[in-house]
Parts: C-alpha cells; sequence; structure tokens
C-alpha cells in the first residue's frame, strides 16, 4: 500500500493540539507523528484543516447500512448497545473499510415484557435477521437474557460472555419516561447479582437509566457506565455526589433525551453538510422525533450534562441511533455525533473537551487501546475536516477527508452551511 503523509495539519490526537503538523500512514497504521515527510509518500496537504482521530459513537444500534452511514460522518467506531454485533458476528465487519467498525453488548438483561419491547409496535421486528446484513449463514443466533431473579442474573452473564459481548448491558427502565409507566423493570438484587457476575467474568457493565432513582440504583449496584443521563427531573448535589465518588462514565445521549421531549432533528437536517450525505429515508427521521416526554426540560438535562463533568466525570459522546424510523426519530447515524458534540458545548464543555469525548475517552472507557487517538503504532482511523473544530465545535461537520484502517472511505470538500 502506498504511504500516505498528511502535511500542514493542526492535529488533535486525541487528547489535545499537537506541535506537529504531518502525520504519515502506512497501510492500516500509523507510522509517524511530525518528522520528514517519506520520499515517494502520497501526499494530501491539509491546508491549515483539523485531523482528528476518526470519531466513536458510544451508544448505538446498528446494521451494515447504518455503519456505511456513520462512517460518511467521520464515525469509525460505533458501540451498540443492544443488537446482534457480537465477536463471532462481525468478521464481515472488521475487514469491510467501507463501514464503520462495531463492538457490541448482545442484548442487555431485561424482564420479560422489560424495555425496550414497548418502543415498538405490535408485531414489529427492527432490523434484518441475525445474518442477513451480511454475516453470513453461520452467524449465531442472539443471547436474549430475559430476567427476573438474580439467579437468573447471574446465569445469564456467562452466557454472554460465551456469545461473545464485548460489555453487559443492564436496562432499569420502569417505563415512565417512554409513556409506559409500570413495565416490568430489573430489581435491586436482581441487578447487583448480575453486575457482580460480570465482574467476576472481568466483564465492563454499563446500565440504561432514564430517571435519577433509576440511575442511583445503577450506581448503588457497582455499575461502570451509564449509556443516558437522566431527564426526569434536574440534578442534585447529592446524585451528582453519588456518580462522580463512583468513577463511572456517562454517556448522555442529549439527542436521544431532545427527542423524548419532542425536539426534532430538522435543524440539523437542514444543514448541507448533512443533508447532502443522508439519503431521504434518513432525512425522515432526523426530522422526526421519539415525542414520548414533552414534558421534559432540555435546559434540566445540559446542567445536569455540566455538573458531571465539571465534577470530573468521564463524559462520552452517544445518539443512539437506530433504525430509520420516524417513531425513532430526531437521530441519525454519523450526524447525530456531531449534534452530540454541539450539545455537550452548550451544556458548559470547551469544544475541546466535547472532541474528547468521542475520541480518546470512549477508547479508554471501553479499552480500545488501538483507536481514539493519532499516535504511532495506532489504527490509522481519521478525519480532516476544514476549520478548528478545537475552537468552533461546528466544523467538525466540515468533513474533507475519513480514512478507516489507512483506506481513504471518504473524500471531497463538504458542503458548507449558510
Amino acid at each position: 500500500m502506498t504511504t500516505t503523509a498528511i502535511v500542514n495539519a493542526r492535529v488533535f490526537d486525541g487528547e489535545c493540539v499537537l506541535p506537529q503538523t504531518t502525520v504519515v500512514i502506512d497501510g492500516a497504521r500509523i507510522t509517524a507523528v511530525g518528522g520528514a515527510v517519506p520520499e515517494g509518500a502520497d501526499i494530501v496537504d491539509a491546508g491549515g484543516g483539523t485531523l482528528l482521530p476518526g470519531l466513536v459513537d458510544a451508544h448505538v444500534h446498528t446494521s451494515a447500512p447504518a455503519l456505511a452511514v456513520a462512517l460518511r460522518f467521520g464515525v469509525t467506531t460505533e458501540l451498540e448497545m443492544q443488537g446482534t454485533h457480537t465477536r463471532d458476528n462481525r468478521a464481515h465487519i472488521a475487514g469491510d473499510d467501507t463501514v464503520a467498525d462495531v463492538r457490541s453488548s448482545g442484548f442487555g438483561i431485561t424482564p420479560p415484557g422489560g424495555h425496550p419491547d414497548e418502543l415498538f409496535p405490535e408485531g414489529f421486528r427492527p432490523g434484518p435477521p441475525p445474518g442477513a446484513d451480511g454475516a453470513g449463514p453461520s452467524a449465531a443466533p442472539p443471547v436474549k437474557p430475559l430476567c427476573t431473579t438474580p439467579e437468573e442474573a447471574a446465569e445469564a452473564v456467562p452466557r454472554l460472555v460465551e456469545a461473545g459481548s464485548d460489555y453487559i448491558k443492564f436496562m432499569i427502565d420502569d417505563g415512565t419516561v417512554e409513556g409506559h409507566p409500570g413495565l416490568p423493570v430489573l430489581d435491586r438484587p436482581t441487578l447487583e447479582a448480575g453486575v457482580a457476575a460480570a465482574h467476576r467474568h472481568g466483564m465492563l457493565t454499563v446500565a440504561h437509566a432514564l430517571t435519577l432513582d433509576a440511575t442511583r440504583m445503577a450506581i448503588e449496584a457497582g455499575i461502570d457506565g451509564l449509556t443516558h443521563v437522566f431527564m426526569d427531573r434536574p440534578h442534585t448535589e447529592e446524585i451528582i455526589e453519588l456518580i462522580a465518588e463512583s468513577g463511572v462514565f456517562v454517556i448522555p445521549c442529549v439527542v436521544l433525551n431532545a427527542s423524548m421531549m419532542g425536539i426534532t432533528g430538522a435543524g440539523l437536517a437542514d444543514d448541507p453538510r448533512v443533508n447532502s450525505r443522508l439519503d431521504q429515508e434518513w432525512l425522515t427521521t432526523l426530522r422526526s422525533s421519539f415525542g414520548h416526554y414533552r414534558q421534559g426540560e432540555l435546559d434540566d438535562v445540559l446542567a445536569s450534562v455540566g455538573a458531571l463533568h465539571e465534577a470530573g466525570v468521564d463524559i462520552l459522546a452517544g445518539s443512539d441511533a437506530s433504525y430509520p424510523l420516524a417513531f425513532l426519530g430526531g437521530v441519525a447515524h454519523g450526524a447525530s455525533v456531531h449534534h452530540e458534540l454541539q450539545y455537550l458545548v452548550r451544556a458548559g464543555m470547551a469544544p475541546l473537551e466535547a472532541l474528547r469525548a468521542a475520541t480518546g475517552i470512549p477508547a479508554r472507557c471501553f479499552a480500545l487501546e488501538d483507536r481514539g487517538r493519532i499516535a504511532e503504532g495506532l489504527r490509522a482511523d481519521l478525519l480532516l475536516v476544514d476549520g478548528d473544530p478545537t475552537t468552533t465545535i461546528s466544523d467538525t461537520l466540515n468533513i474533507r477527508t475519513v480514512w478507516r484502517r489507512g483506506t481513504r472511505a471518504v473524500e471531497g470538500r463538504p458542503a458548507h452551511s449558510g
């Protein structure tokens, strides 16, 4: 493969802006940051633009077509928080440089009839059957861990581990936010038993919790990460201190909370840098919303995210994008990560801090040691944009080139908003 040297770039390495302005890639890896341009290298002149690590969306529900959409927006890794892309079901994705890479929890631990069943019309089955999106007929069927007792939760964890889950997810949701109060929900002993079993197997644990009480329950049970920020009430000093002292990370998914409140992604969809990269089905979805919790206050959510960040909690960028369906609207793969970064800045994070939330921090929290940073020896998952998103966060949408394992997946200057 041809050696490529990206020159005259502002280099954000996933943590900070480097003094070096040249990055060299050879094959699938970064071979140098700074230094002389190798003789015979293919030169990409960044022209003062910004080179970033490929972005990580830390909360999705995905498919091969959705992974391709994500890559158009510089998202080179998606972290699936319910789905079928476990270890043995993604070999076709690992080597395909036309789609984002993926890691997966498999299916989350939940009671029979519990979340997320209430989100879908009766008889609806989202997405293709396992293996139908390119995994082939040998793809393993998913483990669906429906649990109501501590013993069942403890038994479900090793089955998920064996099936290739990269981390273990727990659903703690009584349906209040989704307009279905009274849903079956994991009780405290069952949650604790499941978390303890996961930790015995060396597995990272994450929890779906949309209310403050569910958040407290997850923290007290020893969870490692929260895949949402609570949205049913303003934060208190007590809950911020509890989360901060526990050491958990938080994937707020502000874009999802906004959608739950009936706030659509229409403004994002109107941006030519976005609509030039999405088909009509996704644009229609983006212009819709979940709309289940219209009494919620987005300013409260933003204040909670700001308080968590101020308290030193690791914040990760996630969209909760899933399928192009209007009733799952307000979010779209790839595009909504950029929207989330804008929300994180509105919550009080500096642009540089927001960029860390989509690069170095998720890579560290999910032990993705080969990506999320620009450094010698790491994967050449890279995003080149015009402008300076380290000071103007919306410049992340000025996408010029995306590399996935050193292969140019996206080329060409972006359409500019105006």
